[in-house]
């Protein structure tokens, strides 16, 4: 943790405040939303994303406004409702090491409360007059939507390519901290380049981000999940394109098969796993993972030096160099 409190330092004191009007932007009239809401934000994650709207803003402008409590919101709200309904749709009882909201009271009320966290990201913009920050997240929920549907229509073909998987990871996970990096940028200098040179910035993060999770499913780090959950769910990964289309026509029907129709099997899927790091599927992700983090570090070379920009390189490479 002690890495993510020295990202967080210069920005501290915003952090804060913003929590302060965060807990305030999901309250409802209705007490079992409350509950549920005490109950998501008691167990809240690292608030990453709202910490590169901040950091963005700070590194452009020196300070923050109204605007960037504002877009940090919406984007926590978001990426909340998100978590919720992805929980529901994999069918997941735990996050975060505690029970999800299906878990505790069920599918229905944990889509009507991800529904709800999405109307509150939405109604904060409009309530505020903030259009431009609503363009940028809505443009953010229709990508995230597109990019899941897409995976999932692609898990049923297992006909997916390198160029469609980055299409993917792009749409579902990208866009977001893509949005978090436009957001900050627009808070202060709307209209300006700079909103869209931090989204790249942002998407560029969310790509090496997203690779470094996949990595994980292959057992590169021990952090206390079990490996081959994207196989047993048909996930096409980078890995895994890799070693397909490193192999011979035989490897290829196999490694096929085992995906649909023996993925639930630990004994194929380990097989498929070593299969994968025998032909370097894993170097070949960490090359690209890699790639992207140096296109992102690329962008924050053409800005001044300062605590801001410290903060966000160190992010950067938190991204990739972290343990789960």
């Amino acid at each position: 943790m002690k890495i993510v409190s020295q990202i967080r330092e210069p920005i501290d004191h915003e952090m804060e405040l913003f929590e302060e009007k965060f807990h305030k932007s999901m309250s409802s009239k209705v007490a079992l939303f409350n509950r549920i809401t005490y109950y998501i934000v008691n167990r809240k994650g690292k608030q990453m994303r709202p910490m590169f709207v901040f950091l963005t803003a700070k590194l452009l402008n020196g300070e923050v406004n109204e605007r960037t409590y504002t877009g940090a919101s919406i984007i926590e709200l978001i990426h909340t409702a998100s978590l919720v309904h992805d929980d529901v749709v994999d069918d997941s009882n735990k996050r975060r090491g505690f029970f999800s909201i299906n878990a505790l009271w069920k599918n229905k009320i944990a889509v009507l409360v991800g529904d709800f966290l999405f109307s509150k990201g939405l109604l904060v913009s409009l309530e505020n007059k903030d259009y431009d920050l609503l363009h940028i997240i809505s443009n953010a929920v229709r990508d995230m939507s597109e990019g899941e549907l897409l995976q999932i229509e692609k898990a049923r073909l297992l006909d997916i390519t390198e160029e469609v998987y980055y299409d993917i990871i792009r749409q579902k996970t990208a866009t977001l901290i893509a949005a978090c990096c436009s957001m900050g940028a627009c808070s202060v200098r709307p209209d300006s380049e700079e909103v869209e040179t931090f989204r790249k910035f942002g998407e560029l993060c969310g790509m090496a981000f997203q690779i470094k999770d996949d990595l994980f499913d292959y057992g590169a780090e021990k952090i206390g999940k079990p490996t081959g959950i994207d196989i047993k769910e048909q996930k096409m990964t980078l890995p895994l394109i890799y070693a397909l289309n490193q192999s011979d026509p035989d490897k290829k029907k196999w490694l096929i098969n085992s995906i649909k129709n023996h993925n639930k099997n630990k004994k194929r899927v380990k097989e498929v796993i070593d299969y994968v790091k025998q032909k370097g599927g894993l170097e070949y992700a960490v090359t690209k993972m890699l790639e992207f983090k140096d296109e992102a570090l690329a962008i924050l070379d053409n800005y001044p030096d300062s605590e801001y920009k410290s903060s966000l390189t160190l992010m950067v490479n938190y991204v990739v160099d972290r343990k789960k």
